[in-house]
């Protein structure tokens, strides 16, 4: 895949890059390493002062680099400004509690003095150089979520970032030199997919992080544990959206469509298998199809439009494959389905009933704005449907009834579960997933130590 802006608006070419050759890697690396050795040694407070220029100058920077995201993967721009303003946001949050989140920790005195120790304590400590390998899907955000963490533990940043969002990705190393880390803290590596493996392999780079599809996940993790590093994966999800009964119907279906659309459907954290209750199906459906129906599908770049286009071609040929696939099996679609005449990388707003685990729809995950339903009898049938997946990222469940809230929690196999609300993420809690939606947690004080050296520190009597 050439590294390049295409827009998804109308699918031109509008800048390409050169790929960076092995001279150019080896001395990014090598620089790396060089700050590392003394960027390590900073204070908290020196950290979080640069951390905290960064954001000023990301929030200055929104409507500009808002334009950027929207031109490079089709996000309405409404939508990439708040992507930016949630990114400075998050900047701000580590540079407050990262010292607090990463202070040395004391046990307790008693299994201090049974251990022969005068004195013990538990000292988290920065890695090295850690690989991100980002998606396009958010492209500033994933990348934050890594970086401001990872910089404020003391680690520095090798960012092999999504072949479509090259100016992106560039932004994002300027913006950390222009707030005064010392250079080599954070720098994007220009390179396709196929050269990750040399880089994860370096010795030098001692950790790796990746969001994006299972395959790639499956290549980094083989490589990683071949080689002995430490990663954290968050890959696909296909969550499950619950509604019983006790249920306030119509604010289910508002805030459904929201997280089954936002940014276009393509969100691993976007509600995709809506679990109805067949006392509230009925209405839930109705009012869930209007939403969507009603949404405003048009130039990523209006202020009014509410969903732009898929990233790229290949994208939108994924979606149309499941959706065809589904209804030559015999779903049937409720609205959308069909892609609209013109130019662009556009696909409606779309619903499917009668969806069965046949389909390949079922069990892939759709990555964009394609909802399926599924009516169920009882709070068991909709635990099973919603444990039907490989996935396990994140879940929502509407209901008023506690004893409903204190099942789902128990049973749903997922990451995340959110009660009467959309799944979004936030820096104060942990983020990730379980089954093949990966591993590890992102965000918190739990993402933070993801990539830290946990020393334990004892001094005899």
């Amino acid at each position: 895949m050439p590294i390049a802006t295409v827009n998804p608006a109308d699918g031109e070419t509008l800048r390409t890059y050169e790929a960076m050759g092995e001279e150019e890697i080896e001395r990014r690396i090598q620089l790396a390493e060089a700050t590392f050795r003394t960027y390590r040694t900073t204070a908290f407070d020196e950290r979080a002062r640069l951390m905290r220029r960064a954001a000023d100058i990301l929030e200055a920077d929104q409507d500009e680099i808002g334009r950027v995201i929207t031109t490079e993967m089709g996000k309405p721009v409404k939508q990439a400004r708040a992507e930016a303003a949630k990114c400075a946001k998050t900047m701000r949050w580590y540079a407050d509690h990262a010292a607090s989140l990463l202070a040395d920790e004391e046990p307790a005195e008693s299994d201090v003095k049974d251990s022969g120790a005068s004195r013990a304590l538990v000292r988290y400590r920065p890695l090295g150089p850690v690989l991100a390998v980002m998606p396009w899907n958010f492209p500033l955000w994933q990348v934050i979520r890594f970086a401001a963490p990872a910089l404020m533990a003391g680690n520095v940043g090798l960012l092999k970032h999504a072949s479509n969002v090259p100016q992106t990705a560039l932004y994002l190393e300027d913006l950390f030199h222009r707030a005064g880390f010392p250079e080599g803290c954070f720098q994007t590596l220009l390179i396709g997919s196929a050269e990750v493996d040399a880089v994860l392999r370096d010795e030098r780079v001692r950790a790796a992080t990746l969001t994006g599809s299972e395959p790639a996940g499956r290549a980094v993790a083989a490589t990683a544990g071949e080689m002995i590093k430490k990663t954290v994966l968050e890959l696909g999800g296909s969550d499950p959206f619950v509604v019983m009964p006790s249920a306030d119907v119509d604010r289910a279906a508002e805030v459904a469509v929201t997280a089954r659309t936002q940014n276009a459907g393509q969100s691993c954290i976007a509600a995709k298998r809506f679990i109805v209750h067949t006392d509230v199906y009925d209405a839930f459906v109705e009012r869930f199809t209007e939403g969507m129906r009603a949404l405003r599908v048009g130039d990523p770049m209006e202020e009014e439009t509410e969903v732009g286009p898929l990233s790229s071609e290949q994208g939108l040929n994924d979606v149309m494959e499941l959706v065809d696939d589904a209804k030559r099996s015999g779903a049937t679609v409720l609205c959308g389905g069909e892609r609209p005449e013109g130019p662009g990388w556009y696909y409606p707003p779309t619903v499917l009933a009668d969806v069965t685990r046949e389909m390949r729809i079922h069990r892939e995950e759709a990555f964009g704005p394609v909802a399926t339903l599924y009516r169920v009898t009882d709070l068991d049938e909709a635990v099973l449907i919603a444990n039907d997946t490989d996935f396990g990222l994140s879940s929502n469940v509407w209901t008023r009834d506690d004893a409903d809230v204190d099942r789902f929690v128990r049973d749903l196999e997922a990451g995340g579960v959110y009660v009467n609300g959309m799944t979004a993420s936030h820096p104060a809690f942990p983020f990730g997933g379980v089954k093949r939606s990966g591993y590890g947690r992102e965000l918190s004080g739990h993402g933070i130590r993801e990539f830290c050296n946990i020393t334990t520190v004892w001094h005899g009597a």
